[in-house]
């Protein structure tokens, strides 16, 4: 019987919450968060970095969590889906205008479009239609037609220059 892969301790802080946990060297960001630390808001796709549901933040840039393993993770600051509400529960404004505007109908890739537009908006809140259909270009999604995202983008942008997060 071969032996089990090798298994690393790593430590990273997901969502403000420090987690200790073990992982096979191979195992993907993605898996390790919804696998080990019980966090299913990061969905896999493709798993070739394609889809962009996977996307998380890792450090406050969105990475791929299907093509960065779990150990590259180790020390890093992650923020998935779960994290990108207000501190007091109540949705970002970049999640509310997803609610308001119908940004989302079957939402297997709403997780990856919001962590993607979390870190496109903070960096750009004067993004213009064109610039947030290009920052999308990497998340597939087979419902929307991405009319209704991009809405609620442009609101969200709107709430951040008026002194909101995204």
């Amino acid at each position: 019987m071969p032996d089990a892969p090798p298994k690393r301790k790593i430590t990273l802080t997901v969502n403000g919450r420090e987690y200790t946990a073990e992982a096979e060297d191979r195992y993907s960001l993605a898996d390790f968060l919804r696998h080990a630390l019980g966090l299913t808001g990061t969905h896999l796709g493709c798993e070739h970095g394609v889809c962009g549901a996977c996307t998380v933040l890792v450090d406050g840039e969105a990475v791929r969590g299907c093509l960065m393993l779990a150990v590259q993770a180790e020390g890093c600051q992650v923020t998935t889906v779960e994290g990108l509400a207000n501190a007091d529960g109540s949705l970002s404004p970049l999640q509310q205008a997803f609610m308001d505007h119908h940004g989302l109908q079957c939402g297997f890739c709403t997780p990856g479009i919001l962590t993607t537009l979390t870190a496109y908006l903070r960096d750009r809140p004067n993004a213009d239609e064109a610039e947030l259909r290009e920052a999308l270009s990497g998340n597939i999604c087979r419902c929307t037609g991405y009319d209704t995202i991009v809405r609620a983008a442009l609101a969200a942008a709107g709430a951040m220059r008026e002194g909101g997060q995204p």
